[in-house]
């Protein structure tokens, strides 16, 4: 049975995304001078690149903290296949 995890970690969320080749990034047309906007994590063919904007770690961070989100995800599938499943989620 898959588990998961949560977490705000800078350290943690940085390596589980690079394992994985994604990209820290944000939906295109989201944010403004208040934010960068909606966070998301982009995989190079497989997500769709017209629908997202890479951000540098350290403003995807500053958001991450600033919104006071936490990094839900999976290491591997039930079948032991590495997971890409994550999702943002406000902190307890």
């Amino acid at each position: 049975m898959s588990t998961s995890k949560q977490t705000h970690d800078h350290e943690v969320i940085k390596k589980w995304v690079e394992e994985r080749n994604g990209l820290p990034a944000k939906i295109k047309g989201t944010g403004d001078k208040e934010g960068e906007g909606i966070l998301r994590i982009c995989f190079p063919g497989f997500s769709r690149p017209d629908k997202f904007e890479e951000l540098d770690w350290d403003s995807f961070f500053k958001e991450l903290d600033n919104k006071k989100l936490d990094f839900l995800y999976q290491e591997e599938k039930e079948n032991g296949d590495t997971s890409t499943f994550h999702k943002f989620i406000e902190r307890e």
